[in-house]
C-alpha cells in the first residue's frame, strides 16, 4: 500500500468557507508539498474548484504532477449518473486509477435503491475507463448498506474508500464499521482522533489528532489491509481543531501533518 495525501490533509490552507487564507493551497501547491514529503500519492478532493477549471488549468495540474512523479487520485461529491461521467472525464485527465465518491450532495439525498441503480449504470463506462469507483463511507448511510452496494454490482471495478471516522456520523464505531467493510476496502482514509466528555458531562466531542496520537490502532488497520490485499493506497487526512486565528491555525495543521507523515511512512515501510 502506498501512502499519499490529499486535500483534506490540509483542509484549513485550502480554505474552509467563511475561514480562507489569505493565499489558499492550490492543487500546485498541494503537489509540491507531497513531493517535499517524499510521497508520490495526492488525492485531490472535493474541497478543491476542480470541476470549474478550465481544460487549461486541469492540463496545467496534470503535467505539473507528472513533472514531480505524483499521481493524482480524483475525489468528488454528489453520485448522480451525470455527474460521475463528468467526473470519471476529470479522473482520466488527471490519470487517476481511481474516483473516490462520497455518495451525497447538496440537494441530493439517495435512497438505498437508487444508489444501486446508478452503480449498476455506472459499471460499464467504469470497465471501459478502466477506473475503480471508491464509495466513500460519509455519515448517513449504515456500513452494511455500503457493503449492500458493492456486492449488489459484484464487481472488481466497486469497492469502498473507508474512512476511520465519519461513519460515526451514523451512529457507527469504527471497529463495527471497518469489520464490514475491510473487505471491500480499495481505498483507505486514516484520520485520527480522541473522544472526550464535554466539561459539563452532558456530550462528548470527536476531534482530530495527528496519526499515531489519537485512539485508532493504525497499525492493526494496516495489517488487517495488507490480508485482503485489495487495498492500494492510504490517503492522510486530518481533522485539525481551529485555534483562534487562521494564521496559527494553519501551522497546527502543517505540523500535524508533519508528525502523521513520519509516523505513517514508518509503519509502511
Amino acid at each position: 500500500m502506498e501512502l499519499g495525501l490529499s486535500s483534506y490533509t490540509y483542509t484549513w490552507a485550502v480554505g474552509v468557507p467563511g475561514h480562507l487564507p489569505r493565499k489558499p493551497l492550490t492543487a500546485i501547491g498541494l503537489i509540491n508539498k507531497t513531493y517535499t514529503a517524499g510521497l508520490r500519492l495526492l488525492q485531490i478532493a472535493d474541497n478543491l474548484p476542480v470541476e470549474s477549471m478550465t481544460p487549461d488549468e486541469i492540463d496545467k495540474i496534470s503535467k505539473f504532477a507528472r513533472q514531480k512523479k505524483v499521481r493524482i487520485e480524483y475525489g468528488a461529491r454528489g453520485l448522480t449518473f451525470d455527474h460521475a461521467i463528468r467526473c470519471l472525464f476529470l479522473a482520466e485527465r488527471f490519470d487517476s486509477e481511481i474516483l473516490r465518491m462520497v455518495i451525497d450532495a447538496p440537494g441530493f439525498e439517495p435512497d438505498l435503491a437508487t444508489v444501486k441503480s446508478i452503480l449498476r449504470d455506472l459499471l460499464p463506462e467504469l470497465k471501459q475507463r478502466k477506473i475503480k469507483l471508491a464509495i466513500e463511507n460519509h455519515d448517513r448511510f449504515k456500513a452494511k448498506e455500503f457493503a449492500e452496494m458493492v456486492e449488489y454490482t459484484a464487481s472488481e471495478w466497486i469497492g469502498i474508500c473507508l474512512d476511520s471516522v465519519n461513519s460515526m456520523g451514523a451512529g457507527e464505531g469504527f471497529e463495527t464499521v471497518s469489520e464490514i467493510l475491510l473487505p471491500y476496502t480499495i481505498n483507505f482514509h486514516v484520520k485520527d482522533f480522541t473522544i472526550f466528555r464535554m466539561f459539563h458531562k452532558m456530550g462528548i466531542v470527536i476531534e482530530g489528532r495527528p496519526a499515531g496520537k489519537g485512539m485508532l490502532n493504525i497499525p492493526d488497520m494496516l495489517h488487517k489491509l495488507n490480508e485482503y490485499g485489495k487495498c492500494r493506497s492510504v490517503i492522510l487526512e486530518l481533522w485539525t481543531p481551529p485555534e483562534p486565528d487562521i494564521e496559527a491555525t494553519i501551522q497546527k495543521e502543517e505540523k500535524w501533518a508533519v508528525e502523521s507523515i513520519e509516523y505513517l511512512t514508518k509503519l509502511l515501510k
